[in-house]
Parts: structure tokens; sequence; C-alpha cells
């Protein structure tokens, strides 16, 4: 005897062993022996075999119409014997039976299932929706198997194209253009970048990553919305001095200037002067929302999308020829030792005489220019007083400031690679689109109107940051704990050491046009100014308040965001460089592992044949293919140009070294030097 039972949602035939009241032991064709419930019993036989009952029952169920089903069906609960009986005749057979019970269980949305072996038909209203629903799906399903065949023979559907940046980075796996890609990536045995490449998805390689860049950070466009620059209220007195900015031609955004008074007498004050949009800008006003959004400016070689609106931005900015509200740190130091004698916060609006632009100074500013005792003024610095006097000073100032810092850290910063500048020409402000001739020059660290620059920010960022502890208020610090391999920089509400800089605490607070941490600290600092010791009782940010701790998260994600696609974007240029002169070798210096670091250019690539060789080698590198795309380039090495026993030329230099966060599907993307803080505090290349 035989018998064909349901079990887990399928049917099974087999020879029936034993039978019990509630079981059966029932052995199947492959020898294996189950025990079935006898509910799950749904027909008894003794012939033909299980496997051909079951054959023959799915063949039988094919012919069956559905609709004729329905029509034919009780309106009351039924078994399958008693369909077939309607359907085919009294003396149904025992395959038709079969048949029967398969076509329904397969017909949910005809056939609802009230048992083993027994059904209900559906309402003929649910029916209707449910036949809809098929037809739909069906017709979905062609529209994908069409999409899959257009992307196989190298065509991409327009539905796919506008879908691109969400298939290959946030899919919906259930959406049907997604499902179109896998179906042709197997098809093809293709990866799905490759096959979206291939089949004319990626309008160009520079598009790709500043779409895919937009999708993850702007979804909703880059636009500002209208917004009118709130008026600063309060009435500053203007400071007697003549302060000026030292930038980037290309900056916008002009957040600090410098003053120096009393050249000569013995004392001198050093005035460190800050735009003051916290002055007018509230926490939570519209302004303030644009800004939490987007946390920082992100820069790119010649483009930009700026933290602020422009108008806000220009209403703010410190503008040479104008009195600008400022937020100001005054130090007072001994002229001829440096020592720090006192320091002091005013708000104020401060004259600006002058918006100096280093790439057109730098050539003008050495430091043999400023070592000289009797230089004249230059007549490029005839709005600084005293030109060449308070730059001379400033130098030596932030000369002895970097000194007293690396004594603190314990070893000098290394300043031994270039700064890399990139110009785009023929974009002017517009959005590049990735045809630009790229131009590359380098700029070395540690320039003096950089060295400036620099140790003033740091001056102010560190002694801010201990005021603001000092009158018990949190603010957003960075932080390092020492110095040792692997020990980040982070970012919290305490005031606590800064190893890498060499400072007691570093709170950003000298852009505030350009970072969000930056505008949060600024408001802290002006109520420690309005209200000296109770200040916690008026600041923002009281101590522990988790908003600070939210605006860190997001700030963290935001701007390591922006600096990988910065990273990212500056290889893409690097590469684009390469093809547009035609370079096929250049020499490099191997650095870890296997890979090496070009010695006039900004890239790091991995090479074959530098197996056994010491760090600091100097190579040839003859370069491959470049693949703009997922931004990659090997090389191999042809020739070590240095003596085979030389000292390792590398040696001194720190593991500083890191992998930019990738923009496309990538394995080596960009590894390039993350520039000290100490370095460039404020300033991200424009």
């Amino acid at each position: 005897m035989f018998a064909l039972f349901e079990e887990a949602g399928k049917f099974q035939a087999g020879r029936i062993l034993s039978e019990a009241e509630s079981s059966a032991q029932i052995e199947l064709d492959s020898g294996k022996r189950v025990k079935v419930k006898a509910a799950n019993v749904l027909l008894k036989f003794e012939k033909p075999a299980p496997a051909e009952l079951v054959a023959q029952g799915r063949a039988q169920a094919e012919e069956i119409e559905l609709d004729l089903a329905w029509e034919f069906a009780p309106e009351d609960e039924f078994g399958f014997a008693d369909l077939a009986r309607v359907y085919f005749s009294d003396n149904a057979t025992l395959v038709q039976q079969a048949g029967t019970l398969f076509r329904l269980f397969d017909a949910p949305h005809y056939f609802r299932r009230s048992g083993k072996g027994r059904f209900r038909k559906a309402p003929a209203d649910i029916l209707q929706q449910a036949l809809v629903a098929i037809e739909k799906k069906k017709q979905l399903q062609l529209q994908i198997d069409a999409w899959a065949s257009a992307l196989a023979a190298g065509e991409c559907p327009e539905p796919v194209r506008e879908q691109l940046y969400k298939i290959l980075f946030r899919p919906d796996k259930n959406a049907p253009e997604y499902k179109a890609v896998v179906d042709a990536a197997r098809a093809t045995q293709t990866a799905p970048l490759a096959l979206l490449q291939n089949a004319g998805a990626i309008d160009s390689p520079y598009q790709f990553h500043w779409r895919r860049f937009l999708f993850d950070n702007f979804p909703r466009g880059t636009g500002f919305p209208a917004l009118d620059a709130p008026q600063i209220s309060d009435e500053l007195p203007v400071a007697a001095v003549a302060a000026f900015s030292i930038d980037d031609s290309s900056t916008t955004e002009i957040d600090d200037a410098l003053s120096v008074q009393g050249l000569g007498t013995g004392t001198v004050v050093l005035g460190i002067h800050i735009a003051a949009p916290g002055l007018a800008i509230a926490p939570g006003s519209p302004v303030d929302g644009v800004g939490r959004a987007r946390l920082s400016t992100v820069y790119m070689p010649g483009y930009k999308l700026t933290m602020l609106p422009d108008a806000v931005v220009q209403h703010y900015t410190l503008q040479a020829g104008r009195d600008c509200p400022a937020v100001s740190l005054y130090a007072t130091l001994d002229e001829a030792t440096l020592e720090i004698r006192a320091t002091e916060t005013k708000l104020e609006r401060v004259p600006i005489v002058a918006n100096l632009r280093h790439d057109q100074l730098d050539a003008l500013v050495t430091e043999d220019w400023l070592t000289q005792t009797s230089a004249d003024d230059s007549p490029a610095l005839q709005a600084v007083p005293k030109s060449h006097a308070t730059l001379a000073f400033l130098h030596r100032l932030a000369r002895h400031l970097k000194a007293a810092r690396e004594v603190v850290r314990g070893k000098p910063e290394n300043f031994n690679r270039p700064d890399y500048n990139f110009r785009l020409v023929g974009n002017g402000d517009a959005e590049p689109t990735g045809n630009e001739t790229v131009q590359i020059s380098t700029r070395q660290r540690g320039a003096p109107l950089d060295l400036i620059v620099a140790e003033a920010m740091i001056l102010a960022n560190s002694t801010w940051g201990q005021w603001l502890a000092e009158h018990g208020l949190p603010g957003i610090y960075r932080s390092q704990a020492s110095l040792a391999p692997g020990v980040k920089v982070r970012m919290g509400t305490k005031a606590l050491p800064h190893a890498g800089i060499g400072v007691k605490s570093y709170a950003w607070s000298t852009s505030p046009l350009r970072r969000y941490t930056d505008l949060v600290n600024q408001w802290q600092i002006i109520a420690c100014a309005r209200h000296g010791k109770t200040a916690a009782l008026a600041a923002p940010f009281k101590p522990k308040d988790a908003e600070l701790f939210s605006i860190i998260s997001a700030f963290d994600a935001a701007y390591a965001a922006y600096n990988g696609y910065q990273a990212g974007i500056e290889r893409f240029w690097t590469l684009k460089y390469l093809e547009q002169h035609g370079i096929t070798e250049l020499e490099a210096t191997l650095f870890k592992d296997n890979l090496v670091r070009a010695d006039t250019l900004p890239l790091v690539l991995p090479v074959l044949g530098a197996q056994g060789l010491p760090r600091g080698a100097r190579l040839r590198v003859k370069l491959g293919e470049i693949d703009a795309i997922t931004l990659d380039i090997h090389g191999t090495v042809l020739e070590r140009l240095d003596v085979a026993d030389a000292p390792e030329a590398g040696a001194e230099e720190d593991d500083d070294d890191t992998v930019a966060g990738p923009i496309a599907i990538a394995v080596d993307m960009a590894l390039t030097a993350e520039d000290s803080e100490a370095a460039q505090p404020e300033k991200a290349t424009p």
C-alpha cells in the first residue's frame, strides 16, 4: 500500500510500512523512512508507483482550468476529491484527484486552504484583485527581462540609468531596476559596476564620483533656501587696530585676521580676530538649521560647497575696507622674550585694512626677507602698517610658539612633504565637468605666511579651549592622548590634552563660517565674554548637554565623508593629469610594503617588483592602465635610482598615511598623508 501525504508544504509519496491510529511509517523512494501524522495522509493507493502518481498528477494539474474549477467549486468548504468528482466525473481517477489537489494547492489566489486537503474558494472581488496583481507582476517580470537583455547587450534603459547610484550604493532589492541589473550581471558573469559602465550608464568618470557624493550627502540638492543674514544687534565698540587676513585667492569665507600693536615699545599686543556670526545667528534659527545640516564647507579642486549661503557669508566675512564684527583674542607679549603675559577676549568691530593672498605673496614674504633687519616695506603690502616689521615679528612669534609646542609634543613636527595645489583651467567658478585641464603645483609646508596663520590659530583655539573650561562651560574639543601608533584624534566635550599639537586643550573656534563646531564654540565663548563667571547660566549648551554629543557625532560623520571625497577627487584629477601630460613613467619612493609615493605628484600606488627593497628606496616606476571609475592605477618597478646600500631615506617620516574613503567601488583608492593639524589647522585645500 502506498500513500500520498503533505509535509511542510510539499507533497511526497511512498510505501506504508506500518500504521497506527494517529500516524504511519512511510518509506520514500530514496529509502528514507519518515513518520507522518495520519491527518497528513491524503490518498492511499495500490498503484501506480508513488513517483509515477506524483508525475502524472502534476501533468494532470496543468490541464485543469482554474476559472472553470472556481466556477464549479462549492461555496462552502470542500475537499480536493469532491471537486475532482465535480470537475471530471463522479468516477474521478486517482491521478485526477491528485492533479486536482496539486492544482488547488498551487493557486491560493483562487482557493484558500482550510486544512489538509481542504479548501474554500476565494470571494469574487478578492479573486479579481489577486488576478490583477498577478498580471501586473507578470508584466513587471517581462519588463525586468527586457531591461536585463538590453544591459547584457550593452544598452542601458533609461529607468536603470536614473536609478544608477541607488542600484550601486543603496539598493532596494525589490526594485525592478535592481533586479534587472542583477539578472544581467549573472547572465554575463560581469560585476554590476562593469556591466553598467559597458552599457553606457555612466556619462563620465568625474560625474560618477560627483553624483555619487551628492547622492550620499546631498540627496535634496546643493541649493540653499532663501535666507536673510540676521543682523547683529549689539552695540560693539570699534577696535583701535588695523587688522589683515591671510588666505588663498579663492577663499571667500574669511574667518580670521591678525593685528599687531606696540612694536618697538617692549610690549606687543597680538590681536587674533575671528568673524562673529555667532553674535547674530541664534541656535535653532533657520540659518543655524542650514549650518547644522551641512556642518562644514566641502572643498575640492576648482569648486566648493559652502556651509552657509554666500549672502550670509558675505555679511559676516572679514572683508577689507569694513569694520567687521569679531570675537577678538588679545595676547600681551614681552617683545624680547615673546612670553605671553596676559590674554583678553573682546566682542567688537575690527577695521580690516587688507585681505592678503599668500599665493600672490609667497615669493615676496620669504624667510630671507623676514629676517632682514632693515628691509623696506613692500608696495604689495602697503595697506598693512609697518608691513615688514609686523610680519617679521609675527614670523618670529610663530617660530617661538611652534618650538614651545614641540617641546611638549616631544618631537618636531614633520613638514618634509609639500602641499599640492590643484587648479582647473576653463571652469571659472562653475561646477567642473571633468574635462578641464588640470594644473598641479607644489607649495612647501610651513611656508612663512602659513606658519604665521597656523600658530596664531592654534594659540586662539588652545587659549579659548582652556578659557571655556575655567568658566565651567563645555565645548567641542579635539584631543589626542599620546603620539603612540594607533592613538587617534578624538572629539569630545572636555578640555583634554592634544599630544599631536602639544597643547593642554584644543577647541576649534576660528572658522565659524566654515565649520559648525567652531560656530558652536563661538556661542560658548561669547557667553563667557558677556557674562564672565555666570556664563554657565546664559550659555546655549550646558555641561553634559546631549545636544553637543549629537553635534559631535554628526560632524564626525560628515567631516569624514567630505574629506574622503576631497581626497578621492584629488586623486581623480591627479590621474587626469597623468593622462593629459602623457606620463607613463615617474620617480617614486617606497614607503610601505609594496606602496610607493610619487616624488612630484600627490599619488600613492601599489607596484610590482618592490619585494625586498628597503623603505625609502627611490625607484623609477612604469605606470599601468588608469581606471578613472575605481581610481585605480598600478605600477611596475623599472629600476632603483639610489645606491643599493644607502640608508632608508624615509625612515624619519611619521607613519601618518591613511586610506582615503572610497568614492567608487575601489580597492586601492588614495593613500594620502594626513595633514598635521598644527600645519594647517583651519584651511582645507580651496
